[in-house]
């Protein structure tokens, strides 16, 4: 009697997910268009809705470093129909941003999707073409660097500041509204470096637009062979983006799974990964259990950073 009790409490549940999806879903990208996580949006769009069966429309919902967008997805109704694809400000956000929701209590983490190493970019008219030049730079010119980011705690705004720590400097912060908007103040000559994932900067690296300063992996990309790490000057220096897929908390773990398989097999399309890995990501397509406990250590170690930097938004 209990078991199909339990059979008959779980019926709508299963009923659901077996159904599911029976409309369109919405995809909400938590930063304008041009940036790097509506790039890797729409470079999985066309698979992912092909694999699942239905229309998925890319929203983009920009402001305070992605908080507004994934407030928003937090409190969609957890059907499923609702998904949200975050750039790394997801692990810190909630450090920072008082309208920024509980990454913990208020989303479903589904998959870690692909990670990037930053790569630290100057604009041509920028005099150093090495790290130890711009330290330099930097040290006979305290506070007179500036460099971009998407926001306060975001990765090109924490990059920075692990190299001020790392080579004793001090530089001006110039924050920007996503990626898109940064790019173009670069291009424009507005600030003089930044820290940015290698897929937004890549394009503009090759045509000579700005120059490649180092990258953050442990080792040289394949995609820029000649550029040094940064841990070659700085011993432990590194910086890297990810970018992960969420649903509101409550939704049911049937179609979490759902998602998160037809997700991984549009990621594993040969001609996905050969888009992706050509602009400089890395394919993870790991479980929703890794990706929270990665997005938890994270959070402690960059909110560790933010708190020791008294890192404020304004």
């Amino acid at each position: 009697m209990k078991r199909l009790l339990l059979i008959f409490l779980l019926f709508p549940c299963l009923a659901a997910a077996q159904a599911y999806p029976a409309k369109p879903l919405r995809m909400i990208v938590p930063f304008p268009p041009g940036g790097t996580t509506d790039l890797i949006a729409r470079i999985v769009q066309p698979k992912f809705q092909e694999n699942l069966g239905q229309s998925v429309l890319i929203d983009n919902k920009a402001g305070a470093g992605g908080s507004i967008g994934t407030a928003e997805a937090a409190r969609a109704v957890p059907d499923g129909y609702t998904l949200l694809m975050v750039f790394d400000t997801h692990a810190v956000n909630h450090h920072l941003y008082k309208q920024a929701p509980d990454p913990f209590t208020t989303l479903e983490h589904i998959m870690l999707m692909v990670v990037s190493p930053s790569t630290l970019v100057a604009v041509t008219s920028f005099a150093p073409t090495n790290l130890r030049e711009v330290v330099a730079r930097a040290k006979a010119n305290p506070d007179n660097v500036t460099y971009a980011s998407t926001g306060h705690g975001s990765s090109n705004h924490l990059g920075a500041l692990l190299l001020e720590q790392a080579a004793g400097i001090r530089m001006t912060h110039v924050p920007y509204k996503g990626g898109g908007p940064m790019v173009a103040a670069l291009l424009g000559s507005q600030v003089d470096i930044a820290f940015i994932s290698t897929p937004l900067i890549l394009p503009h690296i090759q045509a000579r637009k700005v120059k490649a300063i180092a990258v953050g992996s442990k080792q040289r990309m394949a995609v820029l062979p000649n550029v040094p790490t940064a841990s070659e000057t700085y011993p432990g220096l590194e910086q890297v983006s990810w970018f992960g897929l969420l649903a509101p908390a409550g939704t049911p773990r049937e179609i979490l799974m759902k998602v998160h398989r037809e997700m991984k097999r549009s990621l594993e399309i040969p001609e996905i990964r050969k888009n992706l890995s050509g602009r400089g990501f890395e394919v993870i397509a790991g479980s929703p259990d890794e990706f929270l406990e990665f997005v938890r250590d994270e959070s402690a170690k960059l909110g560790k950073l933010i708190r020791d930097n008294g890192i404020q938004v304004d």
